[in-house]
């Protein structure tokens, strides 16, 4: 179960904002959520907290191909995107990291920045638990999940082995 505070963005949030390019030469986790959202929303790094769900709009994570976005989001603290649409390479990028996201535009319409939310992504139920709503959406086939629950892809390869 996922719970926490949501930040919420709109459409076409490209990897350029997410960490911005002057940051791409470090591998780092800390220094990458240490700039995560810095050109878009200054304050994003001082107010997430572990565990809290960004929320945006459609075409979240367009642009370049970069993994750092991904990584940078997951290593601010934030467990979970919740958008309308993914850019279909953040989408994979996400799974290879660990980075739970569902698909769900009715709870992207009824989620406002503050919401407390929660999450159970093996049954892709969402509830937006300062309003009392519920939204369902489609949650990951087993395999995928099992390489999120594992941190990652290669992480989930080394637990076979």
């Amino acid at each position: 179960m996922i719970r926490g505070k949501v930040h919420k963005y709109g459409s076409d949030v490209d990897t350029d904002v997410i960490i911005p390019a002057r940051y791409l030469n470090t591998s780092s986790e800390e220094e990458l959520a240490a700039h995560c959202m810095e050109d878009l929303d200054p304050a994003f790094v001082k107010n997430v907290r572990a565990g809290d769900i960004l929320v945006a709009e459609d075409n979240f994570g367009c642009g370049s191909s970069r993994e750092h976005a991904p990584i940078a989001i997951k290593a601010s603290g934030i467990a979970l995107v919740i958008a309308n649409t993914f850019a279909r390479i953040f989408y994979r990028n996400a799974i290879n990291i660990g980075l739970p996201i569902l698909e769900c535009p009715a709870a992207v319409k009824g989620i406002r920045a503050g919401d407390i939310v929660s999450c159970d992504l093996a049954n892709g139920i969402i509830r937006n638990e300062t309003t009392g709503a519920s939204y369902r959406a489609q949650p990951f086939p087993p395999f995928i999940q099992k390489i999120i629950d594992a941190g990652g892809l290669l992480k989930s390869l080394e637990e076979r082995s």
